[in-house]
């Protein structure tokens, strides 16, 4: 560990040289890249130093303790010493076991997020629309901006689609784990003899793709403009300002429809369609490591679930790691950390034991 941790320190001093150069920075893509190694790699180098000063004193203590000219109150110091450094440098080495897991390099990424209802009809539709504003309030908690993309509206305010961004550092880190299928349980507003009805909703989560990480040509795009539908006052009905883009390659097909601007709708619709191609092309580069789109939100079925909601028991259940906390309300406010953190805390452990496999 000595040797790869020592070659991670002398990889971070080229960096930080490299970074330094004029050159690099008319570079966009290779100077954002070169920042980030750094932010990656400076953690782990600074573990590494007070780890190297732990083995420093352990040595030095060791050295007092063998010392035939060491005087006995000076040899029971030497020894306390190398007893809590010995202890010390346990707690450094798992530091450092976490610090070099596979980092994610999209987690300090914005995010968009696409919720679909599944089966269940209008109950499914109304329950997407729950789980917007569940997500919209845990952006407010962050401190992310959330914004709508696209969106197709039901007559009972429910949503059969919402697209949205979610904008700020760290957002995939986040929400990356609400991929899948979300099932409710409750009884419809609808239901007349109070039965529960269960109903499903998928959820994909795409971390944005800047311009520089995927080459779009203008040439592969086919752009049509309409007039957007729905909620927006009479302005929808007056003129063309949604936009609707299709990659010709890959046929992947985006639209959005929210601002009032043709400019600003095609912007958020090319960001939409940067972050699909970029996970299709994730999918074909690495099919066992990339989430594929579509084994994200797998086929609506009530039968698959990631996430169970369960109103009359205001119970939430996250099946990946069988977990279940009994506070669905505050969870539907927003109140989403501590399944979020549970499923990072079990991603992190999961890789750590697969790290001790491989060594």
């Amino acid at each position: 560990m000595l040797e790869a941790l020592e070659r991670i320190a002398q990889k971070l001093e080229v960096l930080k040289t490299r970074s330094a150069e004029p050159d690099l920075v008319k570079k966009q893509a290779e100077y954002v890249k070169t920042i980030r190694e750094i932010r990656e790699l400076e953690p782990v180098v600074e573990a590494y130093g007070r780890y190297r000063e732990c083995l420093h004193h352990i040595e030095e203590s060791r050295k007092l303790l063998v010392d035939p000219a060491s005087e006995p109150d000076l040899k029971h110091m030497a020894e306390e010493d190398m007893l809590a450094e010995e202890a010390n440098k346990v707690l450094l080495e798992e530091e450092i076991k976490g610090l070099l897991l596979p980092v994610d390099p999209n987690d300090d990424k914005s995010v968009i997020v696409e919720i679909r209802a599944g089966t269940g009809g209008d109950e499914a539709s109304l329950f997407a629309a729950d789980l917007f504003r569940m997500y919209e309030r845990y952006a407010v908690k962050q401190g992310f901006k959330i914004e709508p993309i696209e969106f197709a509206e039901t007559g009972l305010k429910g949503y059969k689609e919402m697209i949205f961004q979610v904008s700020g550092r760290g957002a995939y880190g986040k929400l990356k784990y609400e991929k899948g299928v979300h099932r409710v349980q409750r009884v419809p507003a609808t239901e007349a003899n109070g039965r529960i009805h269960t109903s499903a909703v998928t959820v994909a989560v795409l971390p944005e793709v800047e311009e520089t990480e995927v080459e779009i040509k203008e040439s592969d795009l086919r752009i049509d403009t309409y007039r957007a539908s729905g909620a927006g006052g009479q302005h929808v009905n007056k003129t063309d300002s949604a936009v609707r883009i299709t990659h010709i390659p890959t046929g992947t097909v985006v639209a959005c429809q929210d601002e009032r601007s043709q400019i600003k709708n095609r912007s958020k619709a090319m960001k939409l369609l940067r972050a699909r191609v970029a996970d299709e092309q994730r999918e074909k580069e690495a099919r066992l490591l990339a989430a594929d789109r579509k084994q994200q939100v797998g086929s609506g079925d009530r039968s698959e679930r990631n996430r169970t909601y369960n109103f009359p028991q205001n119970r939430v259940t996250e099946h990946r790691i069988n977990l279940t906390l009994h506070q669905l309300d505050r969870f539907m406010e927003g109140e989403m950390d501590g399944i979020i953190e549970a499923l990072r805390l079990d991603e992190k452990q999961t890789l750590l034991a697969e790290m001790k496999l491989g060594s």
